[in-house]
This record gives C-alpha cells, structure tokens and sequence, in this order.
C-alpha cells in the first residue's frame, strides 16, 4: 500500500548549514521517530528503527540511501526495512532546499511510504494517518532543533 505526504517547514538557519545537517548521521539519527541507530557505512547508513503502528510495535533493521544530490537545493532520502514478522516499510522522501533571507530556509518535501505484511493489513486508514504523523514529526523536529542551533 504506497501514499504521498507534503509538506514544508521553515527553519531558521541558512541554507548551507541546512544542507549540512541533512547530510550528518547524528542529526538525522535524532529526528527519525523512534531511531535507535543510525551508522554511515560508504555512501549509504545503516538504520535500526522501532515503530509502532497501531497494536503492532515492530523492530525494523534496515538501510537510508541518499540520492539524486543537488548541493545544496535538493536530494532524495530512501530507506527500507524489515520488521520480522510485522512486514516491510519503505519509504522516501524529495527534499528541497530554498533561501528565504540570509538567515532563513524552507524545506518543502514530498514524502513516499509503502508498507507489506502484517502491518498493511492495518487499514490504510491507520496507515495514511501514522506515515503523515512520522513524517511530520521528522520534519518538524528537524526544523525545531536545527533551527534553534
């Protein structure tokens, strides 16, 4: 089952420092929901991530790649994993990057997830609601910690 989110965030910093905090494990470890870990090896890292959707609370072990990189306006965020017994996610995200002032910069992304197993069977309605909530909280944890540094 695939969706889409959008959405957009202004966060007060330039786009520079943005760009660089999209790019460092350590801040994406700290805004991805339920992150356990998050370790760079070569050019993509390695994730352990713990959800919970619903009545199902799963472990997923699995991969972020960043791709399609435009320094410092834009890039593509994948990830994908596996919960055991609860099924897959996978999921991505178009991020761009655009000036607004010297001290200031919006992030607008349009976020794509598709779940399998156990968990799809859900009800996209569940689904829908939780992908929206993750990504927002992402994006807005981003915002709220990078753009307060």
């Amino acid at each position: 089952m695939a969706l889409v989110i959008e959405g957009e965030e202004r966060i007060e910093a330039p786009l520079e420092k943005v760009w660089e905090a999209l790019n460092d494990p350590e801040v994406l470890k700290a805004c991805i929901p339920g992150c356990q870990s998050l370790e760079k090896q070569g050019d993509n890292m390695a994730a352990t991530v713990v959800l919970k959707i619903g009545p199902i609370k799963a472990t997923f072990n699995g991969e972020v790649t960043l791709k399609n990189l435009n320094p410092p306006r834009s890039y593509t965020i994948e990830g994908e994993g596996k919960g055991g017994i609860a099924g897959f996610a996978k999921g991505g995200a178009d991020v761009t990057l655009t000036e607004d002032g010297p001290n200031a910069t919006v992030l607008k992304y349009e976020a794509k997830a598709d779940v399998g197993g156990k968990i799809a069977q859900l009800g996209s309605r569940l689904i829908a609601s939780t992908s929206k909530k993750l990504a927002g909280e992402f994006f807005s944890t981003f915002g709220s910690k990078f753009g307060a540094a």
